[in-house]
């Protein structure tokens, strides 16, 4: 059996949302004839036949991925909590804690262990020091990126923050938080920030679901964010396409692309959903961004390839003069680039 997206057969928006320019031709979100999300080039197929195909094949790595013994170096002083440097800090998958003019961001909060998945490397601080928080963002529904229990903490240990999303997603996020503000976006809309500070939700190569029933009802997507001379873009889970040249096209002067590099074996089947090592480098490169900083790997164990194999093969790419490689919990300041 096989769930393939419908053709598009409307757009929509959050109708209180601006859009930024685009140098393009834009209607809105596709949605198809069921008013459920849809990738605007590449069709995303559900297919059972191909995920049994998955789970009964042989992994040519699985032995050695018994052997691998590579794990994540993670900085545990948590120090960028309390200087007020701006920075981007890397907690692990794609969990980020950013500061941008003074405020404070954290996307896509995974902070604790999944039944049967648990962290492979530990969170830089414990969750409870996650306070003071002025925007958390959450690119999608899966549970690796939008999950309950942490969204549930950073709810009640920051009253006053705002949550920002994809349209859809701004229901399932009520039940998570008490009362805080929640803004939904379609694919290029800005959100209602501090004047300081942009940030805008852009497409990506994915889908949703959060239970059986509810495929690709949430939309899916990345981040720009934008304050003080610097633009930082967040790829959210995506396959590869051309919304990466789009989106260099639409923000030409990105300072710091932020990509994922897991989870992406074996590639006929977790194509369509993540970029390999390879393509990642590929998609930073269609953006234009001065700097790559991969993400989502070495954290969960979620496909195929050993935890070291997607870090070890981007070592191999060329170009590595612009891949910033960050420990969990590491500060890159972004007044002047540097590691600390």
């Amino acid at each position: 059996m096989t769930d393939r997206e419908g053709g598009i057969k409307n757009y929509i928006e959050n109708p209180h949302l601006s859009y930024v320019d685009l140098p393009f031709e834009w209607k809105g979100t596709p949605v198809d004839d069921r008013g459920r999300f849809v990738n605007h080039e590449h069709p995303f197929i559900n297919s059972f036949r191909e995920l049994l195909k998955w789970q009964l094949m042989k992994n040519p790595q699985k032995e050695e991925k018994a052997r691998d013994t590579w794990r994540l170096d993670v900085l545990t002083d948590g120090g960028f909590l309390t200087d007020q440097t701006d920075c981007i800090v890397w907690l692990g998958h794609a969990s980020f804690f950013i500061r941008m003019a003074g405020l404070s961001i954290l996307i896509d909060p995974a902070l604790f262990d999944f039944p049967f998945i648990r962290r492979r490397s530990r969170l830089p601080v414990s969750p409870d020091q996650l306070k003071n928080l002025d925007y958390i963002l959450v690119s999608h529904d899966h549970r690796d990126h939008c999950d309950a229990k942490s969204l549930r903490l950073l709810a009640d240990n920051n009253p006053h923050a705002t949550f920002l999303t994809g349209l859809g997603l701004n229901g399932l996020l009520k039940t998570f938080t008490n009362g805080q503000d929640i803004q939904a976006a379609g694919w290029y809309q800005q959100y209602i920030t501090h004047e300081s500070i942009r940030i805008y939700y852009v497409p990506s190569r994915h889908w949703g679901r959060r239970y059986w029933n509810d495929t690709n009802c949430n939309l899916w997507g990345g981040f720009v964010i934008q304050g003080r001379g610097k633009t930082i873009y967040f790829g959210g889970d995506s396959g590869y396409g051309s919304h990466f040249k789009d989106v260099g096209k639409v923000f030409p002067s990105i300072d710091y692309f932020i990509g994922g590099i897991g989870a992406y074996k074996p590639e006929f089947f977790m194509g369509q959903s993540h970029t390999s090592p390879i393509e990642a480098v590929k998609a930073f490169e269609d953006t234009g961004a001065k700097w790559m900083i991969p993400m989502h790997y070495g954290t969960f164990d979620l496909s195929d390839e050993p935890l070291g194999d997607p870090v070890r093969v981007l070592k191999r790419a060329k170009g590595q003069e612009k891949i910033l490689y960050l420990r969990p919990g590491e500060t890159l300041r972004l007044s002047d680039g540097l590691l600390i």
